[in-house]
């Protein structure tokens, strides 16, 4: 099989892949120990994270502070995240989908050998992308991006002028099994190069991003991790 080509300047800035598995208990001290073992030839660092979680109830809204077991590269630019009902991986350095997809194997099998849960939920990828170019205007995107993204910015408002940004969303197939697209132009970064996850920073300035989401679920059954991922979410960058 011939090797595929690996693009030296990819616009590719971040890459998520998120496996939410049925709930299960927090993951105790010696859990997550083990876990950085299992680990850490490729995952040597133990960084966790807070996250604040929000549930919607009758009674009004409640507020969850969790603090979550992280693992991250020696140079920071990809990390596995484990939650009480789910796996994160994420990666600034995408190379392909089946490196990715091993980084999720790897997770995966941690997890199932340390404190297993019992099935799948829901699976999806995540690619945001980061276009730059040397424009003036925003309206000069449609020299870069294809006119159906950016023909927001044609728009005019009497005195105030054409539009300054624009932004937008389609969604191709279901909320089950799809991919939404999200497009728009901004300042600044679409991934910040001084968050936890590194990645090399770009010259400041305009950029126009686009973040792709392919997802599949499983409403009926619920079944055992096999190292097979959906169809839905392998149909994106090679």
């Amino acid at each position: 099989m011939a090797q595929r080509e690996i693009y030296p300047n990819p616009p590719l800035v971040l890459t998520v892949i998120e496996l939410r598995h049925t709930e299960t208990s927090p993951l105790s001290e010696a859990d997550q120990a083990a876990l950085k073992t299992l680990l850490a030839a490729k995952f040597p660092l133990a960084r966790p994270v807070h996250r604040l979680g929000m549930t919607l109830t009758s009674a009004g809204v409640t507020q969850e502070n969790a603090l979550d077991p992280r693992y991250m590269t020696r140079d920071n630019t990809s990390a596995v995240t484990f939650r009480r009902n789910g796996i994160v991986v994420e990666t600034t350095r995408y190379e392909r989908r089946s490196t990715l997809r091993e980084l999720l194997r790897l997770a995966v099998e941690a997890r199932q050998k340390v404190a297993s849960a019992d099935g799948i939920v829901r699976l999806g990828v995540r690619y945001v992308n980061e276009i730059r170019a040397d424009i003036e205007s925003p309206s000069d995107w449609s020299q870069w991006i294809v006119p159906a993204l950016t023909s927001g910015a044609a728009l005019e408002a009497g005195s105030a002028g054409h539009a300054m940004t624009w932004q937008g969303v389609s969604v191709f197939g279901s909320q089950e099994n799809g991919v939404a697209l999200r497009h728009g132009n901004h300042e600044g970064y679409a991934v910040d190069p001084g968050s936890d996850l590194r990645r090399a920073p770009p010259p400041p300035g305009p950029f126009t991003s686009s973040t792709s989401t392919a997802s599949g679920s499983q409403k009926a059954t619920c079944p055992p991790w096999t190292g097979k991922t959906s169809k839905r979410a392998t149909t994106k960058p090679p």
